[in-house]
């Protein structure tokens, strides 16, 4: 994929390009446009700092070929589009961390192996104030080591995670040549996954992390009291999200929402401490009556409690047809409780939805990550169907009315449910999933991080055991596929070859694709065909009464 990045002004009009125009002479593609990484490239506060890929070219004569490639630091004004250099690029750097004052603070560094596709490893550098040297400060090998995310420049000190006790915590390094590290938040049950900043300078003020919701500590302390105040006045709305400020913080930008009400935007003025809601994230839903979701756990095999999220149709399960169990994408993600347009869609329709986070998912430490969703597959798919035996055994549905829908590495899991316990589910509906984990690693082959790819994947036994589209022989449900044509994520041969291999077999199947879509099939057209379709094919998998 490609990116650019344009500015307009506050009218909507006066578009220009902000990132560079390659030369006429580059001899490599300039994927990345660049983004913005401090909205003070100035002390006026008149451009900003942007990344900048520099490419090859195929002469010296000019002063962009005598640059070396990678990535680098550009001053850009945001109104005329000039430009100014302000670090040059650097062959493996990856990342660049500003101070919120214009000021380039840290520097991430990838190498590459000697077929040229990036090592698992990112070496970080610092510079002091007013110094132009970097100097080392970490390294962060296979996500374990401390890693960067924010700069104060107060307190000369960088933001970053590391792990502490098998989670992610959030620590502080003084960026001051003495290298001492203090730890700033963490918890006994979760990670810390999120460094909460406001404003233009993009201040640190919190931290974000997800129990049974997701929870802000913030360290601000006129956040803190803002922070209890919503709470008692908007105690329907759960969920608030510090989205932004204003220059000097007088106005704050909010996202306020549920498991009952997708949200809005709204604008806090400290000043009048009026609240006024911005704009409706969906504005369709106004007035709709959706359904509940309540944070569950449920017993597997080996007597872990794995947590999980049930959607129940409005009315509660006594008007529930049917169950799902939708088992999330990733497999190095979570869910969240709150408002999700696929699960709503489902309890709308009457199905008792359960969205396992299993063994594999993110979140919860290192421990519940295991070795990663594909080398421990029979972990996570085994935490999924047994998610499905709790929702027969608690009689939010009965054994014959019992699907599973996945999307992504969901889909995978809802495929590879059928490999453990074919049984069990009575219909099976993947999207853009993962079906031949030896062909997922050829997908990277022609791309950088194939090495990491590779490695996440692993070697051995688990590759064809694991693998759906190997192991079509016990199938008994009937599956229905969807795949975008352009899915640059899993491709769609994945799709093509499950949907190929069981039809060999003798075996129910179907395989939608869609055209020119991606992985997200984030086309509201192609969505609603999908659901239609998805809704139709359980009723007639499980002989439900029409909607």
């Amino acid at each position: 994929g490609f990116t650019r990045l344009l500015g307009v002004n506050a009218a909507g009009g006066g578009m220009k390009l902000l990132s560079a125009a390659p030369a006429d002479n580059v001899i490599q593609y300039m994927q990345d446009g660049g983004s913005v990484i401090d909205w003070y490239g100035d002390p006026d506060g008149g451009s900003v700092l942007m990344t900048r890929q520099f490419v090859e070219t195929n002469s010296t004569g000019s002063n962009i070929a005598s640059q070396s490639p990678g990535l680098g630091v550009e001053r850009v004004d945001p109104v005329t589009a000039r430009r100014a250099t302000i670090i040059r690029p650097h062959g493996e750097a990856e990342e660049y961390i500003s101070d919120g004052h214009g000021t380039v603070r840290i520097m991430g560094e990838r190498p590459k192996d000697v077929a040229g596709y990036l090592k698992n490893n990112v070496r970080y550098s610092y510079r002091k104030p007013d110094d132009k040297d970097w100097l080392p400060l970490s390294t962060v090998t296979g996500g374990d080591g401390f890693e960067p995310y924010a700069v104060d420049p107060k307190l000369n000190v960088a933001y970053g995670f590391q792990t502490l006790d098998g989670r992610q915590a959030l620590y502080q390094m003084a960026l001051d040549g003495s290298g001492k590290k203090e730890l700033v938040f963490a918890r006994p049950d979760v990670d810390i996954n999120d460094v909460i900043k406001i404003g233009r300078q993009r201040r640190v003020v919190g931290v974000s992390y997800v129990t049974d919701k997701r929870q802000t500590a913030f360290f601000d302390p006129e956040l803190k009291r803002l922070q209890a105040g919503l709470s008692k006045a908007v105690p329907n709305l759960p969920l608030v999200s510090f989205v932004d400020a204003s220059a000097d913080e007088s106005r704050i930008l909010l996202w306020l929402g549920s498991d009952t009400d997708p949200g809005y935007y709204a604008l806090f003025d400290k000043k009048t401490r009026h609240l006024d809601q911005v704009l409706n994230t969906r504005p369709e839903l106004g007035g709709k009556t959706l359904a509940t979701v309540s944070s569950i756990s449920f017993p597997t095999s080996d007597g872990t409690m794995v947590p999980a999220y049930l959607t129940l149709p409005p009315g509660g399960r006594d008007k529930a047809i049917g169950a799902i169990v939708m088992p999330h994408g990733g497999p190095w993600a979570r869910d969240e409780w709150g408002f999700d347009w696929l699960a709503q869609f489902f309890a709308a329709r009457g199905y008792a939805v359960l969205q396992p986070n299993y063994r594999g998912s993110t979140g919860y430490g290192d421990n519940w990550y295991a070795k990663n969703g594909f080398k421990s597959w029979r972990l996570a798919v085994g935490d999924v169907n047994d998610a499905g035996r709790w929702l027969v055994s608690q009689k939010y549905a009965a054994a014959d009315h019992l699907a599973i829908v996945g999307w992504s590495y969901g889909g995978y899991a809802a495929l590879q449910s059928q490999v453990l316990d074919p049984a069990l589910f009575k219909a099976v509906v993947a999207v853009a999933p993962v079906t031949d984990f030896d062909m997922l690693r050829e997908e990277s082959r022609d791309f950088e991080n194939y090495a990491i790819m590779d490695k996440e994947i692993g070697q051995g036994p688990h590759i064809r055991e694991g693998s759906p589209a190997r192991n079509v022989a016990g199938f008994q449900a009937p599956v229905l596929m969807f795949h975008g044509d352009r899915d640059r994520t899993v491709g769609i041969n994945e799709s093509r070859v499950m949907a190929s291999r069981l039809r060999a077999a003798g075996k129910a199947v179907e395989l939608v694709e869609f055209k020119d879509l991606d992985h997200q099939l984030d086309d509201g057209d192609a969505r609603a065909q999908m659901l239609a379709k998805i809704d139709g094919f359980l009723r007639a998998s499980m002989k439900l009464p029409p909607a």
